[in-house]
C-alpha cells in the first residue's frame, strides 16, 4: 500500500504541475493521473489502498472543510445565510427531478431507479468546489458579496438534500418498503441542525479545553482533527450533516479564539498540499472509463439537461438578491462539478440488486469524467471575468 501512496503522490504532483503550466487548476492533472494509474487503466495501485480510498478521501474533506470554516467571519454568514439555504436546495432538487423524469421516460427506468439516478448525479462535489472557493477567497474574488462563502456553505448542505432523497428512492426500489417522502424531506432540516449543533458543541468544548491548558498549537489542532474524524464517522451512521458541523467548528474557533486561527490555518494549509493529491487522484482512480462510455450519447444528453435544470435552480435561488447577472452566472458554473458523491454512491444500486444498477453506475461515472475537469477549469477561467476582485 505504501508503494501505491508513493506513486499517487509523485505522479499526482507531476500531473498537477504540468496542468498548471496550461493555466488550468492542478486538480485536473491529479484526477487524470488517478484515472491512468488506477485499476481500470494501468492498474498500478495496490488493492489495499483502494479499499481505504473512501476513508482517505473523507479525511481530506474534513481537513479542507475545517480550513474553510476557519476563514469565515460572522458578518459573512449573516450576509449569505438565507441565500445559502435556497442555493443548497432548489438547484439540487430541480436537477434531481429533471434527471428522474428523463430516466423514467427516455431510459424506461422504474420510478424508484430513476430517482436513484437523479439524486446520485444531482449532488455537487465538495471535493472540487470547496478547494476552488478557498483559492478564490485567498485571491479576493467575489469577496465584496461573499460569493465564495455562499458557495462553500451551499455545497455542504446541497449534498444533504441529494443523499437524503437518494436514500428514499433506494429504499423504495431495492427493499420494497414504502417509506414516506414527506418524512425524508422533514428529516433534512433535522440533519442540518444536528450537524451544526454537533460542530458547535465540539467547538465550545475545545475552546474551554484550550483555555485551560497551555499546549502547543499543533497538539491542539491534533485534538480538533481527531474529534472531527470521530464526529464525521458517527454522523454518517446516524445521517446528520456532520461535514457541515466540521465547517461550523472551524467558524466558531475563529470567532472565539482568533489568536489560534492563524497557526491552525498554516498547519492545515501545509497538510492540504499532501492531502489534495491523494483526494483528487483517488477520486480519479474510482473512474472506470469503459463503464462511462457505456452510457453513450444518451447519457451525455441526460447529464447536460440535468445541469440545465440545476442552473435554472441557481438562477431562481439568487433572484431578488444583490448578486448581478455575471455573479449569478458564476454561481451556475461553480455548481456544475460532480465527483465525490458519485464516486462513493454510484455503485450502491448495483450492489443492492437494482435492475438498472449497471447503467446507473455508468451514468454516475460519466458525470464525473465530464463535469469534474470541465467544471473546475470553468470555475478558474470565469472567476476573473465574472467576479470583482478585492
Amino acid at each position: 500500500m505504501l508503494t501505491g501512496i508513493g506513486l499517487v503522490l509523485i505522479f499526482g504532483y507531476i500531473g498537477g504541475k504540468l496542468v498548471s503550466r496550461l493555466k488550468l487548476p492542478p486538480l485536473i492533472g491529479m484526477l487524470i493521473v488517478g484515472i491512468v494509474i488506477g485499476p481500470y487503466v494501468l492498474d498500478f495501485l495496490d488493492s489495499d489502498l483502494l479499499l481505504v480510498s473512501q476513508d482517505i478521501r473523507t479525511f481530506a474533506l474534513i481537513i479542507i472543510l475545517m480550513r474553510a470554516g476557519l476563514g469565515i467571519k460572522k458578518d459573512q454568514i449573516r450576509q449569505v445565510g438565507s441565500i445559502a439555504l435556497r442555493i443548497s436546495s432548489i438547484p439540487c432538487i430541480l436537477e434531481g427531478l429533471t434527471i428522474t423524469g428523463l430516466a423514467y421516460y427516455l431510459l424506461d427506468f422504474s420510478f424508484a431507479e430513476a430517482g436513484m439516478l437523479g439524486f446520485i448525479i444531482a449532488a455537487v462535489s465538495p471535493a472540487v468546489v470547496v478547494p476552488s472557493m478557498l483559492d478564490l477567497k485567498e485571491k479576493k474574488y467575489g469577496e465584496d458579496k461573499q460569493i465564495p462563502t455562499l458557495l462553500l456553505a451551499g455545497t455542504s448542505i446541497d449534498d444533504v438534500f441529494a443523499i437524503t432523497l437518494f436514500t428514499f428512492f433506494l429504499g423504495l426500489g431495492t427493499s420494497g418498503q414504502e417509506s414516506s417522502l414527506l418524512f425524508e424531506l422533514a428529516f433534512i432540516p433535522f440533519s442540518i441542525i444536528a450537524g451544526v449543533l454537533g460542530g458547535a458543541v465540539i467547538a465550545v468544548a475545545a475552546i474551554y479545553l484550550f483555555k485551560s491548558f497551555n499546549k502547543k498549537y499543533v497538539e491542539k489542532l491534533l485534538i480538533l482533527i481527531a474529534v472531527s474524524i470521530l464526529f464525521v464517522e458517527w454522523g454518517e451512521h446516524v445521517g446528520i450533516a456532520s461535514l457541515l458541523g466540521v465547517m461550523t467548528l472551524g467558524f466558531l474557533i475563529f470567532e472565539k479564539i482568533p489568536k489560534h486561527t492563524e497557526q491552525f490555518t498554516q498547519s492545515l494549509a501545509g497538510l492540504w498540499i499532501f492531502l489534495q493529491i491523494l483526494l483528487f487522484a483517488l477520486v480519479g482512480a474510482e473512474v472506470n472509463i469503459e463503464v462511462a462510455l457505456d452510457a453513450g450519447l444518451m447519457g451525455l444528453l441526460i447529464i447536460a439537461l440535468g445541469l440545465i435544470g440545476r442552473s435554472l435552480g441557481v438562477w431562481i435561488a439568487t433572484m431578488n438578491t444583490e448578486l448581478n447577472t455575471k455573479e449569478r452566472i458564476f454561481c451556475m458554473i461553480a455548481y456544475t462539478p460532480k465527483a465525490t458523491v458519485q464516486a462513493a454512491m454510484g455503485g450502491i444500486p448495483l450492489a443492492m440488486g437494482a435492475e438498472q444498477g449497471a447503467l446507473i453506475l455508468a451514468l454516475a461515472v460519466l458525470s464525473i469524467v465530464v463535469t469534474a475537469p470541465l467544471g473546475a477549469a470553468a470555475i478558474y477561467a470565469s472567476a476573473p471575468r465574472l467576479l470583482n476582485q478585492g
